[in-house]
């Protein structure tokens, strides 16, 4: 059987120029390998090296036409990583950052996430280097029925289902879903987070956010501790961060930060409710920088260029994109008293931020784990479809609790130390990588 050191050189090797696939990889195979050893059946038909190479790779022209006639080219990419469990489900995003680096990583840690839900769900990701931002609502429409053209002969609700990501909100989708009906003729599940009136889930624009605060709630119970009056920094401003802060203040606890390109809004009080509204108002509908939101309340502070790592915590949440902890925040949030984090963004640290924060004893939910509520109520809206109905939001929100309930506790049976304490990290990727591989396994070579 291979070391660990030996399949991340061959993955040097194999996948040069991709950094954060490489961080993936590690974080997951350094938890999984020691299991693996021992237990022969995992060491059976290369599950380790099958997994590092996704089952198919998309990669497309979009040409389009903004309302200016002026000819647009942009790239786009569907991984389809892993279907043992189910059809392939992620998210699609929009930004100019992304190449195909990214949507290998994001899709390898999708694969194990979905598998933590306990849905029939493969992994993938995929997107483009368009960017949203700036654009009219035509232009959009036109990239998003022009990308649906080319990503279409590749999806369909048993095949692949796509979703929302990072610059792929509810208009983006509705598009999408719009130019998939008229390329097709069919009405069906194959997208998610699709509004209600089309078939989409109730919780779903919540679920991410939701899902976030219900296992730091069980993290916090397994310490023996609580959420109330507990003092959060939150990074980030989209969807997750926004319904996150919403959770938390309903649990009563002090959120001290949101954060944005520009610069991190600070709350020294903690934000309230009011705060909150206006948030949503200047960045779901208005589409603006947090600064506004800031000039909007005498109580509110805005700290241009800085990251909310510096305001004195009990828990921190990374909500806003991958790596954007390196080990320098993380010294200041340790000297600022954090004592848990609960990743809400996709691998928001660093390797050597994370290898810090638990030298030092800090707590970390990853993110596979705590920011699965978004697929989860994914697989329930593709549950729906399947059915054709629609659940309330009660419903909804009673099963995303159950599920987050789930997967922390597959965490703490496969991450639970000799100490009592829980490496979830360790717990989430075996536990994720147990789930896969059982299924690889009872389907043979494929």
């Amino acid at each position: 059987m291979q070391t660990i050191q030996d399949i991340l050189q061959s993955l040097q090797q194999t996948h040069p120029n991709q950094p954060q696939f490489h961080q993936a990889v590690a974080d997951v195979y350094q938890a999984v390998m020691p299991f693996v050893k021992r237990h022969e059946a995992y060491q059976q038909q290369a599950l380790l090296e099958r997994l590092l190479v996704p089952d198919r790779i998309i990669e497309f022209r979009v040409t389009w036409q903004d309302g200016d006639g002026q000819v647009h080219v942009n790239r786009g990419w569907r991984v389809q990583h892993n279907n043992a469990l189910g059809a392939y489900k992620g998210g699609l995003r929009f930004h100019p950052s992304v190449d195909l680096d990214t949507f290998k990583f994001l899709a390898f840690e999708q694969t194990f996430k979905n598998a933590l839900t306990g849905l029939p769900m493969g992994g993938g990701k995929g997107g483009s280097d368009f960017d949203p931002k700036g654009k009219s609502a035509a232009d959009v429409q036109r990239f998003c029925q022009a990308f649906m053209l080319k990503l279409s002969n590749y999806i369909g609700p048993e095949q692949d289902v796509p979703a929302g990501d990072i610059g792929v909100g509810a208009r983006e989708i509705g598009y999408l879903f719009g130019a998939y009906k008229n390329i097709s003729g069919q009405f069906n599940g194959v997208l998610t987070g699709k509004a209600p009136a089309s078939g989409g889930s109730c919780g779903r624009t919540e679920a991410t956010g939701y899902g976030t605060v219900y296992f730091l709630q069980h993290m916090l119970e397994q310490h023996d501790q609580s959420l109330a009056d507990k003092r959060c920094v939150v990074s980030g401003a989209g969807n997750v961060a926004i319904y996150t802060v919403e959770k938390l203040l309903e649990k009563n606890a002090q959120v001290l930060t949101l954060s944005d390109s520009g610069g991190t809004l600070l709350a020294k009080s903690g934000l309230t409710a009011a705060h909150l509204a206006t948030i949503k108002q200047v960045k779901e509908v208005e589409r603006g920088r947090l600064k506004a939101v800031a000039e909007a309340h005498d109580d509110l502070q805005f700290r241009a260029d800085e990251k909310p790592w510096a305001v004195a915590c009990d828990v921190a949440i990374p909500a806003a994109t991958q790596n954007e902890m390196d080990e320098t925040d993380a010294q200041t949030l340790h000297d600022n008293g954090v004592q848990f984090i609960a990743e809400a963004a996709n691998m928001p640290l660093t390797a050597k931020a994370t290898d810090y924060l638990l030298e030092q004893g800090v707590v970390i939910g990853p993110s596979k784990a705590v920011n699965a509520g978004g697929v989860a109520v994914s697989g329930l809206e593709r549950t729906q479809n399947a059915l054709m109905q629609s659940w309330p939001a009660e419903q909804v929100d009673r099963k995303l609790q159950d599920i987050m309930a789930h997967i922390h506790r597959s965490c703490v049976i496969h991450g639970e130390q000799e100490d009592g304490r829980v490496d979830y990290i360790r717990g989430a990727n075996i536990a994720g990588f147990v789930k896969v591989a059982d299924a690889m396994l009872f389907q043979g070579l494929g």
